[in-house]
């Protein structure tokens, strides 16, 4: 059997973005990325004052997500670029990550999240765990009624990214799926 699939957002589980901003939380390192400059969306002028994109990340979650019995994916609006950005501080392979498409930050009239639908249709059936800081219930009532495997919607409080309480529960759900 293949192991489950865990999906991986970085703004909130891994980049506690909304931590104090004067206090890098301790075992994490500062990334700066730059914001994309020339596109044909980017206001003009604007982009000379624009500063690069703080990003706090913990390199010990690699090992800690590689040590996890699961398929890491990419559930993250930085989609690929999780993968030149993310995942080297991370010390994580180049891992698939599931394109939103035109679902990317779309409205869903019922109230479920934008990345649930993509991510349940991703999953196919396969056991999922999701790591985010913006699932609700009604996320956790659209995966039971859509989606023919078990699913476990893990909400990361975005002031601390993953703690080792959150490894554990996806330990323990990895675990229940063998």
């Amino acid at each position: 059997m293949n192991r489950p699939l865990l999906f991986l957002d970085v703004d909130g589980p891994l980049n506690p973005y909304a931590a104090k901003p004067e206090k890098r939380p301790d075992g994490y390192t500062t990334l700066r990325v730059p914001l994309r400059s020339g596109s044909s969306d980017e206001p003009r002028g604007l982009s000379r004052r624009w500063r690069p994109l703080r990003v706090w990340l913990n390199p010990e979650h690699g090992r800690s997500l590689l040590q996890l019995d699961y398929e890491l994916c990419w559930a993250t609006t930085w989609m690929d670029d999780a993968n030149r950005w993310i995942a080297p501080v991370l010390g994580l392979p180049e891992l698939p990550f599931v394109d939103f498409g035109d679902a990317l930050f779309q409205d869903r009239p019922d109230g479920v999240h934008w990345k649930t639908g993509p991510l349940v249709d991703y999953a196919n059936g396969r056991p999922f765990a999701w790591v985010d800081d913006e699932q609700c219930d009604l996320d956790q009532a659209y995966v039971t009624a859509h989606h023919r495997g078990p699913g476990l919607l893990h909400h990361v409080d975005p002031r601390i990214g993953l703690r080792e309480n959150d490894f554990r529960t996806l330990a323990d759900f990895a675990r229940s799926q063998r």
